[in-house]
């Protein structure tokens, strides 16, 4: 067959091709001519496909390395016999750590304890889930609003967002962007939502930019209804607002998901969609290997005269601010800053030496190996 896939898309090159010919495109330079003879693409969420890109190739098969899948328009491959697939769940404890990382940085630049802070989970699916189990880990309150979830399961551990806006001192988002129906999500966080709000929280955006209105949270921000702002996820990138960036606690380049297990998760996923539809062996797909750690052993000792050293355990895997530093001197190379990110890894590559007592039990639950 004849694959075209994007060229960013980490672990593919050198298995991919055990599935037939392949052709590696800059995200940017798939267009409806580049991809008419194709059989599968294999891609991620800068190019949009819809009937524009699609219509009169031979593409039977997209996948997306993404856990978001607005940028194909399913209705139409729906239509057209375009079979398509995501990869849900891939990134979901990279997005994870991202989040603890970025609240225990924030709660130490605050001068606050997370231990009983109240957390808003708005979107519980797989990167929620763990965000919330994450949180009440770490001491916190997890309100969970999740309005698809609650109408399909009759769930009533789900709370209505006005609580949450009540109630909640951090709020984080994890639903996918939709612009229609009843659970629309784009500029779910606008100015009124900001103005209704009874605490003053920090707003977290790792999701898809267009959750929270832009101008009305630099407004929140101005006016102190919000404490403060974590964005990973942008409205315009890779032409960002500059001024937002400059006002928010921790701002990134659209990467909570991009830790090498992450990355290497989705590839796999994307690699067993196409094994599976054409009835191929998947045996390729364990070729695929991520690179260990540069420094694979945390000295828990290292970290004796800390207050909290579990904290400081979990940010050497991964700490958001060199991120920040990053976008912040360079603002224009945003998508360079995600085209070459570094390879970062999860708890689980990780081993923790001279750990005792309580420690040895919150380390394990992590997911940290201990020595």
């Amino acid at each position: 067959m004849n694959i075209i896939a994007d060229k960013n898309i980490p672990y593919l090159k050198g298995i991919a091709e055990q599935y037939g010919n392949v052709t590696y495109l800059d995200g940017a330079d798939f267009s409806h001519e580049a991809i008419k003879n194709a059989d599968t693409l294999i891609v991620r969420t800068v190019t949009r496909f819809d009937e524009a890109i699609l219509k009169g190739t031979n593409v039977r098969l997209i996948c997306s390395a993404t856990i978001g899948y607005d940028h194909i328009d399913t209705a139409y491959c729906d239509a057209h016999g375009i079979v398509w697939k995501n990869a849900p769940g891939s990134n979901s404890s990279s997005v994870r750590q991202y989040i603890v990382s970025a609240l225990i940085t924030i709660a130490r630049k605050n001068g606050f304890d997370l231990n009983g802070k109240t957390i808003g989970i708005v979107g519980v699916g797989n990167v929620g889930k763990k965000v919330g189990e994450a949180c009440e880990m770490l001491g916190m309150k997890a309100l969970l609003n999740d309005p698809p979830r609650q109408a399909a399961e009759g769930d009533d551990s789900f709370v209505r967002l006005e609580q949450i806006m009540d109630e909640a001192d951090i709020i984080t988002f994890h639903t996918p962007l939709t612009k229609e129906g009843e659970y629309k999500t784009y500029h779910l966080a606008d100015h009124a939502f900001f103005s209704a709000l009874k605490k003053k929280p920090i707003i977290i955006n790792s999701a898809r930019g267009g959750i929270v209105d832009t101008a009305a949270i630099k407004k929140a921000l101005k006016e102190n209804l919000i404490a403060g702002a974590v964005v990973d996820c942008w409205e315009n990138e890779p032409l960002i607002d500059l001024e937002y960036m400059n006002l928010a606690d921790i701002a990134t380049p659209h990467i909570a998901g991009y830790s090498a297990d992450g990355k290497a998760n989705a590839t796999r996923m994307s690699l067993a969609s196409i094994a599976d539809f054409y009835g191929l062996s998947k045996e390729p797909i364990s070729q695929i290997k991520v690179p260990v750690p540069a420094n694979p052993v945390i000295d828990l000792n290292d970290f004796s005269k800390s207050a909290n050293p579990v904290y400081d355990v979990l940010l050497q895997t991964y700490n958001p601010m060199g991120d920040f530093s990053r976008l912040k001197a360079t603002p224009s190379d945003f998508k360079q800053l995600r085209n070459r990110y570094p390879s970062r890894r999860e708890y689980s590559a990780y081993t923790v030496k001279n750990v005792s007592g309580s420690d040895l039990e919150l380390l394990n639950n992590w997911g940290f190996f201990i020595s």
